[in-house]
């Protein structure tokens, strides 16, 4: 009974092994990065709803065979899978996906600017930059449908440059220019403020004393130092 069990457990190691490295070289190519667990590929999981595709989804790290599983279109023609980038691929109802991951935000950046420039002449497309993911939506007949399927793709890794930032400069400069626009419209809105502030102040207190002085003179008692002689009474305070 023992000897069936160790039998029968290992022979399950195997299999979950053998998913895995089918998960890991499909085509003859190995992924670079692979769950520690399972041996899946990372970018295998990042498909939206991946483990309902994973049995029709691929990896690759050839452009030419991307090009030739989606028909060579024009938007995929303005750059390449060079120094370490892969792409992961499965069809869903919403269209056929296509998640490019480059290993560095400038290749991402460059092969963004390149589809950005061609994706008109490609029709059905919907495209997102997701951190260094490159996503397409294929045949997308319905764009808010594909656009639901991107939301589902996240990007959980943090891009830390080695060095020092070569953006350092610009990321100040916007930093100083955001902050300097946000102070200056608060100026300007406490400035506005205080003078809406005064001048209710000056209408309520001046309408108040008004009120004050009409009530003040409705009690007074008629006063005339004419000594009985005629008078105009230009200050209507006597008959």
């Amino acid at each position: 009974m023992k000897r069936l069990s160790s039998y029968l457990f290992f022979l399950l190691i195997t299999i979950a092994v053998g998913q895995g490295a089918a998960f890991g070289q499909q085509g003859g190519y190995k992924s670079q990065e692979v769950a520690e667990s399972d041996g899946i590929p990372v970018l295998i999981k990042h498909l939206p709803d991946w483990e309902a595709v994973r049995g029709r989804a691929s990896l690759t790290n050839s452009i030419e065979e991307i090009r030739k599983e989606f028909g060579s279109p024009e938007v995929l023609n303005g750059f390449d899978l060079n120094g370490g980038a892969e792409a992961a691929f499965a069809s869903y109802p919403e269209g056929k996906l296509l998640l490019i991951e480059f290993p560095t935000p400038q290749g991402s950046s460059a092969a963004d600017a390149a589809i950005q420039a061609r994706i008109g002449a490609t029709p059905n497309v919907v495209y997102r930059r997701i951190g260094n993911y490159n996503a397409l939506v294929f045949d997308a007949t319905e764009p808010a449908n594909a656009n639901l399927l991107l939301d589902k793709i996240s990007y959980g890794k943090t891009v830390q440059w080695l060095g020092e930032d070569p953006f350092l400069l610009q990321k100040f400069e916007r930093y100083i220019a955001n902050t300097g626009r946000d102070v200056a419209i608060s100026t300007v809105l406490f400035i506005l403020g205080i003078f809406a502030t005064a001048i209710l102040l000056g209408v309520g207190s001046g309408y108040a004393y008004f009120r004050f002085r009409e009530q003040q003179r409705s009690h007074r008692t008629a006063f005339s130092d004419a000594g009985g002689l005629t008078r105009l009474n230009l200050d209507d305070l006597s008959d």
